[in-house]
């Protein structure tokens, strides 16, 4: 194939792919349509989307999923599946310092020290074990009492008065007992000048570890400073679950007694199951099984004690089973009858899946509509780093608010096929599209067979 006729193909396959991209979904492709009511500072909104809307969706992994404005444009929007949120509180405390004394001839080894603590740990006295005479005494470092803080810690806050400017470093060394030292690295502060500059360091971190008490001994005998401050930095991590959406309660079907089935909407990742449990004093060790079709053999899932007992006038219960968040459509409880059972009927049954968020950029005039339910269309969603340039966690939380409109009445389209339009008169602008499509596509194979069936040119 010539050169020329090569840039000719290139170029009505550009055209195709152009004339293409014009033909954009439009809200009477999906099967459903929910309102929207927008709060809070745009441009950017965040939509918490109910699991009953999810439902709606032709494909489980919300593929299907789009927003429109008031004139039928599409909006850019992304996915985001709740994770875990965990949650850092820092704290400053101020502890007490005891110096730490040795005799000149000791050299570099470390101070043997007599300790006396009260009932909880704290230091009241730290003294030489042996009597130093005057004059033979050194201040070798400092023991730190951190038997108040709980928590891990992060960073070594020290304030000190010397006779000479420098840099004073030390070796940092973490114990529980007094008795067994663990090394802890080696820390350094700085108080420098310079012409009319002033430049600290207090701060040195930690390994992020618990220690009742910290040995700190300078390297350079006689080098230690005098200390006039000691505050250390701990921190606290508190995790809270993921959030999850659930599902409204759901029948089941009794297969034989003791074992109970339940069919859900579609394949789900499920994280968690709620047994309904109608009678006082259930107690059920259960067994539970998924699978995504009936045609597959059924895989465990997880079990547990299911109970509802009354006591001392109060209904107590656990009712709740975790999965492994794997894809399931079909559920099944096995349920040892030796504690009673649940009866004769299926108990109702609850999923939860992990929470979804859709995040969108509202451009055009309202109202905003959310299109599910369309098992034709491609994945459409951004990554929220590129929908939303400056992203951060904290940043998706200061956005504007998208809620449903009544979820539960979702307005259906009134048409068969998902894929079709709504109206009954034929699509001009469309038919107008794929003609001129079809017309380039002859074109290009009239050319083509023109150009094949020249004979080539003699040198």
């Amino acid at each position: 194939m010539s050169r020329k006729l090569s840039l000719r193909w290139w170029g009505a396959m550009g055209l195709c792919v152009a004339l293409s991209a014009m033909a954009q979904e439009r809200p009477a492709d999906f099967k459903s349509l929910v309102p929207l009511s927008l709060s809070g500072e745009g441009p950017w909104y965040r939509l918490e989307l109910p699991l009953g809307v999810q439902l709606r969706a032709s494909q489980a992994d919300l593929r299907d999923v789009r927003v429109f404005n008031g004139a039928g444009e599409l909006q850019a929007y992304a996915l985001a599946r709740q994770q875990a949120q965990s949650t850092e509180q820092r704290n400053l405390s101020a502890v007490k310092w005891f110096p730490l004394y040795n005799s000149a001839q000791a050299g570099d080894s470390p101070p043997s020290v007599r300790v006396q603590s009260n009932a909880n740990g704290t230091l009241v006295q730290v003294q030489p074990s042996t009597q130093l005479e005057a004059g033979e005494e050194v201040l070798r470092g400092w023991l730190l009492d951190a038997s108040a803080i709980k928590a891990p810690l992060q960073q070594l806050v020290l304030d000190w008065v010397s006779e000479h400017d420098g840099f004073q470093r030390f070796s940092i060394e973490a114990s529980d007992d007094l008795q067994h030292w663990q090394p802890w690295g080696d820390g350094q502060v700085a108080r420098l000048s310079f012409a009319d500059e002033r430049i600290e360091q207090h701060e040195v971190a930690l390994p992020g570890q618990t220690a009742r008490y910290l040995r700190l001994l300078w390297q350079s005998p006689q080098a230690a400073p005098t200390l006039t401050a000691a505050q250390l930095q701990s921190s606290t991590t508190s995790s809270q679950p993921s959030p999850l959406a659930w599902s409204q309660p759901l029948a089941g079907s009794v297969a034989k007694p003791g074992e109970y089935s339940w069919q859900l909407p579609m394949g789900l990742n499920v994280e968690r199951v709620r047994i309904e449990l109608k009678q006082a004093n259930s107690l059920a060790p259960a067994r539970l099984y998924g699978r995504r079709e009936s045609s597959l053999p059924w895989q465990p899932l997880g079990n547990g004690l299911l109970y509802r007992l009354t006591q001392n006038g109060q209904d107590v219960q656990h009712n709740e089973l975790q999965l492994p968040g794997q894809t399931v459509q079909q559920l099944k409880l096995v349920v040892d009858e030796r504690g009673g059972g649940l009866g004769a009927e299926a108990p109702n049954l609850e999923f939860a899946v992990r929470g979804v968020q859709l995040v969108f950029l509202a451009r055009g005039d309202g109202p905003f509509t959310l299109a599910l339910g369309n098992s034709a269309v491609s994945a459409a969603n951004l990554p929220l780093s590129t929908l939303i340039p400056d992203y951060s966690p904290q940043r998706l939380k200061d956005l504007g608010q998208a809620r449903v409109d009544g979820a539960s009445q979702l307005a259906p389209v009134a048409t068969k096929d998902p894929v079709a339009p709504a109206s009954a008169g034929p699509d001009w602008k469309k038919i107008g599209l794929w003609a001129v499509l079809l017309l380039g596509v002859l074109a290009l194979a009239g050319m083509a067979f023109s150009l094949l069936r020249k004979p080539e040119a003699k040198p």
